[in-house]
């Protein structure tokens, strides 16, 4: 429901006012740890995971027929260790399936500042509803960063002075004005043609690490009938749109669409959750045609869709809006009604589903601690709030992979404000080497309605090993970057434009730089010493971060 400008600053003043009360006689966080002991063995349901509770109602279509039965022609099954990129870069959004990167190779010296190396402009869209534009990068809104080796560039148009040069190392960015940017590395100046898609890219997008494919995924409908959100795959040889998908599609409970989620492939397979409450998965059939060019045919289209006992098109919303993980042939993905679910992806049957409370808007984070598999993950504070002061715990889990039991919950008192969400927008940074112990989230609108926190958990324990304090929330997901040596470095940025380099060790902050005063939503990618990452003021910038 809209609300007038002069409603939603009393309601911002009141609630920074009531939080400030709050201080001396309420909690701002909370831990919760549950009896717990791991089981070696294949996903399955407890009592309290069983998919009946939640009352989930599956349907399955597989090439435009439903059924029961289902069979995946070419099993999936993915070591947690699968070197995803191929060693070449950062294909997905925090790149790879366990959604535990977003970072590739390392830092070459370990000096504390940071410097603009490039900078370019970019624009905005009209909104498909209501009046307004949406501008530059926005969340999660991360780019792409490949090295490309001499066999992948060989087809694609790219001038012969880059298809020469063996450092070349292209950056792919879709942003809200509706274009993809290609873009290198080294310099920030066009690589290739933008395409010009007309409809706003707030997801991060992904290319097949076995094929010369490009998916783009807009978050919302344009302005006009004919622009409707749907999945687009384009060849990266020649931008020649190869498939639309979704949309209007009738198989969805639900009217709105949009692709924030990134999707993964394998074995030939895309599989990519919708917010229209789909997950998507479809065998490419990838060759080349007479003339030799990269073409697909997909079949097994197959659409699984489902509903719960508290999803609505007014609140719980089915759909997801977060980036799967998959875990040998699971899938595990979270929706904007709060449930976590498990699915076998062979046969695309939930296995089980676990509670999350509220809208889930980062993505789940696989971990393997001790041969065994865990999740973690945060949620938004969106249908969980109080009615009229939107103030809330918003809880950051860790979840057993197997069963989907809690093994810790950690709560945090957060605002949301005109529909500005507080509590965890972002995606987690799982923590290697020097700091394998720690998982760290940034938490939105907590201890103040315009500041955040971001806080590095005991993986064992739940417990807080450090906070940092931030002026302004982030709805940034953190990125984490090694020294040759092997010294960690945090990468965050904040609402307010700026980007913060700090010692994951400790917490302490090694140096900032403002990007121009400008919300960065959108998550950084690191390749090497240099960052690149898009803000809401219509800019793309590349970082020198060592």
């Amino acid at each position: 429901m809209k609300t007038s400008r002069y409603f939603r600053i009393f309601m911002i003043l009141l609630d920074t006012v009531i939080m400030f009360l709050l201080r001396p006689f309420r909690r701002f966080n909370s831990l919760k740890t549950f009896s717990f002991t791991p089981e070696e063995s294949t996903p399955h349901p407890t009592p309290d995971t069983e998919p009946s509770k939640d009352r989930i109602d599956p349907l399955l279509e597989v090439d435009g027929v439903l059924t029961d039965s289902y069979q995946r022609r070419d099993p999936i099954s993915v070591d947690p260790e699968y070197d995803y990129s191929k060693g070449k870069g950062i294909y997905t959004f925090k790149g790879d399936h366990k959604r535990s990167g977003g970072s590739f190779g390392h830092i070459s010296n370990e000096n504390s500042s940071m410097s603009v190396k490039w900078s370019i402009d970019t624009g905005k869209l009209q909104k498909g509803y209501g009046k307004g534009f949406w501008t530059g990068s926005g969340w999660t809104g991360q780019p792409l960063i490949i090295r490309w080796d001499e066999s992948d560039k060989k087809d694609m148009d790219l001038p012969s002075t880059l298809k020469e040069d063996r450092d070349f190392t292209e950056v792919i960015y879709s942003t809200m004005d509706g274009k993809v940017y290609f873009l290198d590395l080294r310099t920030g100046e066009r690589t290739r043609p933008d395409i010009d898609v007309g409809l706003p890219f707030k997801g991060a997008g992904a290319i097949d690490p076995e094929h010369p494919l490009l998916h783009l995924g807009p978050g919302d409908s344009g302005p006009t009938e004919d622009l409707y959100a749907r999945g687009y795959l384009y060849s990266l040889e020649n931008s020649t749109k190869l498939l639309e998908y979704g949309g209007k599609d009738p198989f969805s409970k639900r009217i709105f669409c949009g692709f924030d989620s990134s999707p993964l492939f394998f074995n030939d397979y895309m599989i990519e959750p919708s917010e229209n409450g789909i997950i998507y998965s479809m065998k490419l059939n990838s060759s080349r045609d007479s003339d030799g060019h990269y073409t697909i045919a997909p079949s097994e289209f197959a659409k699984l869709r489902y509903t719960t006992y508290r999803s609505s098109e007014e609140s719980y919303w089915l759909g997801m809006e977060d980036s799967s993980v998959i875990w040998k042939n699971y899938l595990y993905i979270a929706d904007n009604g709060g449930t976590l679910l498990c699915i076998d992806l062979n046969n695309m049957k939930v296995v089980w589903v676990q509670d999350v409370v509220d809208d889930t808007n980062g993505s789940p984070v696989l971990s393997i601690e001790g041969g065994h598999p865990y999740l973690y993950i945060g949620t938004s504070l969106h249908w969980s709030p109080s009615r009229f002061l939107r103030l809330g715990d918003c809880p950051v889990f860790k979840i057993d992979a197997v069963t989907g039991e809690y093994v810790w919950i950690h709560e945090y008192f957060c605002n949301t404000v005109a529909g500005i969400s507080g509590g965890v927008q972002a995606t987690p940074a799982i923590g290697s080497g020097q700091i394998d112990d720690i998982v760290i989230f940034p938490l939105a609108r907590t201890p103040s309605v315009f500041g955040g926190i971001l806080v590095a958990l005991d993986k064992k324990t739940g417990k807080e090993v450090w906070r940092y304090r931030m002026k302004h929330y982030a709805w940034s997901s953190p990125v984490l970057t090694y020294s040759d040596n092997g010294k960690p470095y945090l990468f965050q940025c904040d609402s307010g434009g700026n980007l913060h380099k700090i010692d994951p060790l400790t917490g302490k902050l090694l140096s900032t730089i403002n990007l121009g005063d400008a919300n960065i939503e959108a998550t950084p990618a690191i390749f090497d010493n240099t960052l690149v990452v898009g803000t809401r003021g219509m800019k793309i910038f590349g970082v020198e971060i060592s």
